[in-house]
């Protein structure tokens, strides 16, 4: 029997304890040997979990680097804006490469990261997870079976939903794109990934977009509101309440995300709850934080031979995350509304319905994405235990090319013009 995989989370937040759960359902596979995080709780939780010892355990990436190679992979969800250089010093250590997305917050980093990794020999999966639901696979697979004939145009909707955006990119660590990034890179390049995948490789032509921060602003603020939710006298009146969103969850039991994020040194329960809503960002006005990134913005876009797309992200959603999508082809439709693909066939005039086994294993099965974080885990570690690249659903250049469709489409909307996609490549990621 192989040896398990070994890997270093550098990042023991949300997403990072997340991916390394994969370790306890599948010991054999792969075990958690070293943890770098400044948050002494994070770390120490990670650590408990995974019984790495101490001379294993860092407050910083850095000390990872200065010692010799000890595992064969490492897990980076550290901030967007602290991506780049972790990625790519490790990169050049020899370590395979999970990174979480975006891959980083200029085109120049990503660039960056791609050719380091390239040029060291390592492995990188950006976590564009949709690309390993099982429904995400599933329609591929009947697009490229020419079930619905020629692709001609895709409309794709993102619902972030109205808690999630006020919890993430408005109170949260997303919301200041000086402080992270624009909200289209950290919320939405899943998405322009997933159109660049359904277009079956063609090159994005042009690109428009428009959006803006809506409602999220101080002139939005009821008369009479405090500057936080539990002083609040009208806060029975407001749907984004942080009373709401958070204390009464976990007086109900609910001590998971995104209750869990806000007690960054404890674990969550009502009294630590209710001092972090009193101190912390989390128990703020929605209208009197420092957010400034897009709470709805659209997306158009043209690609070689004719097939155009038109994405919408918008905040103001009762659905969280539950994507909605209708690839219209030549022969037929086909539509995803978040659980079900249905396609119209226009010859027979019939509709087919396509069920998918959604089931992942352990706590993967309660988590966000459909259980995708789970088969993103599982491809990367078969890959690094094979030596497989192919195992990986988005190698480096098919990835940083999805994420510079995501930086022409905001210089689209900064501009206030159509851009034209460059046809330049980078010759160091084309070797």
């Amino acid at each position: 029997m192989p040896s398990p995989v070994d890997v270093i989370v550098v990042g023991a937040g949300n997403r990072g304890g997340a991916y390394s759960n994969y370790a306890s359902i599948h010991p054999l596979r792969m075990r958690v040997v070293g943890v770098a995080d400044p948050r002494r709780f994070a770390q120490r939780k990670l650590q408990e979990t995974h019984q790495i010892p101490d001379v294993n355990v860092f407050d910083d990436w850095k000390s990872v680097v200065e010692r010799d190679k000890f595992a064969d992979a490492v897990f980076i969800c550290t901030p967007d804006r602290l991506h780049k250089d972790p990625a790519v010093a490790l990169a050049r250590k020899g370590y395979h490469i999970l990174l979480e997305k975006p891959m980083a917050v200029t085109e120049k980093d990503c660039t960056e990261i791609v050719e380091a990794c390239i040029d060291s020999g390592v492995m990188l999966i950006v976590c564009h997870v949709l690309r390993y639901d099982p429904v995400i696979h599933k329609i591929k697979m009947l697009i490229d079976s020419g079930v619905i004939g020629d692709v001609i145009h895709i409309q794709h909707l993102e619902p972030v939903g109205f808690y999630h955006f006020a919890h993430s990119f408005v109170r949260g660590n997303w919301r200041n794109e000086e402080q992270s990034s624009f909200s289209l890179l950290a919320k939405s390049c899943h998405d322009l990934d997933l159109i660049h995948h359904w277009s079956g490789g063609r090159r994005c032509i042009k690109v428009s977009s428009f959006g803006s921060l809506s409602h999220f602003r101080k002139e939005s603020k009821p008369v009479g509101a405090a500057d936080r939710c539990l002083d609040c006298p009208v806060e029975a009146d407001c749907p984004y309440s942080a009373r709401k969103i958070y204390l009464d969850a976990v007086k109900k039991g609910c001590v998971g995300w995104p209750v869990s994020v806000i007690c960054a040194n404890s674990v969550p329960d009502i009294e630590s709850v209710t001092e972090a809503l009193r101190t912390g960002p989390y128990g703020r006005c929605v209208y009197e934080c420092d957010n400034d990134v897009c709470s709805n913005q659209v997306v158009n876009m043209e690609f070689e031979g004719g097939l155009t797309a038109a994405f919408t992200m918008v905040a103001f959603t009762e659905k969280l995350c539950q994507r909605q999508t209708t690839i219209y082809g030549s022969r037929g439709e086909l539509h995803y509304n978040g659980h079900d693909i249905c396609v119209f066939d226009f010859l027979t005039q019939k509709s087919t319905k396509y069920s998918v086994d959604l089931k992942a294993p352990g706590s993967f099965a309660m988590a966000g994405h459909g259980g995708a974080d789970y088969h993103l885990v599982d491809a990367f570690i078969s890959a690094v235990a094979s030596q497989d690249p192919t195992l990986i659903c988005s190698g480096p250049r098919e990835t940083l090319a999805s994420h510079r469709l995501v930086f022409e489409a905001e210089r689209s909307r900064l501009e206030s013009r159509v851009v034209f996609c460059s046809t330049e490549q980078d010759a160091k990621t084309q070797k």
